[in-house]
């Protein structure tokens, strides 16, 4: 039997519509449920091993996207939201309801990934999302408790899916941390 990833993928990774131009996510609330409203379609599509990211219930991965914070707008219940962990890098807004974790903001201006949202577009009964591309901090599941004697068998599926595995981010996250970097010190012009 294959390792499960995420249910959003398990299944094959679904292509996603260049010209999708966003939708609503809902939390998993029956009643007074949160929505949130995406304007845009997303980028950077992966799932995430971390420990700090909303899974599904049985779930090894997250999938989480980002996009423009001006494009992420709460448009009912949003008085349910609270931050997880309002020290942390990502204040990740979740329903005190269900806890479903509704998008994550950067707040620090210098950050490098300062202006984007990250969201789970799993929440969403809209199709066109922009579909996973890779699979980022792998070897984290082992800290949920994962065995790592079977690492290999995630990297595999991983592989499987065409989900190239990290143990960081993806090569173009990471250079774009690191031109963010280069300019804050100057050794990189423009």
């Amino acid at each position: 039997m294959a390792v499960s990833i995420h249910p959003a993928v398990d299944g094959g990774v679904k292509a996603g519509n260049p010209n999708f131009a966003g939708g609503t996510l809902t939390c998993k609330c029956s009643s007074n449920p949160v929505t949130v409203t995406l304007t845009s379609n997303t980028a950077f599509n992966h799932v995430c091993g971390c420990t700090k990211c909303w899974k599904p219930q049985g779930a090894l991965f997250s999938q989480v996207a980002v996009l423009g914070r001006d494009k992420v707008s709460v448009t009912a219940n949003g008085n349910k939201l609270k931050i997880v962990d309002e020290k942390a890098p990502i204040q990740r807004h979740a329903c005190t309801g269900c806890g479903v974790h509704m998008y994550g903001r950067i707040e620090n201006k210098d950050h490098p990934f300062y202006g984007f949202d990250f969201v789970h577009t799993e929440l969403s009964k809209d199709s066109g999302w922009s579909a996973p591309e890779f699979a980022a901090f792998v070897s984290s599941i082992i800290e949920s408790g994962f065995p790592p004697a079977r690492m290999g068998e995630v990297r595999a599926r991983l592989k499987e899916l065409k989900l190239e595995p990290y143990d960081c981010l993806s090569p173009a996250l990471m250079d774009l941390i690191a031109t963010h970097a280069a300019k804050a010190k100057g050794t990189l012009k423009s």
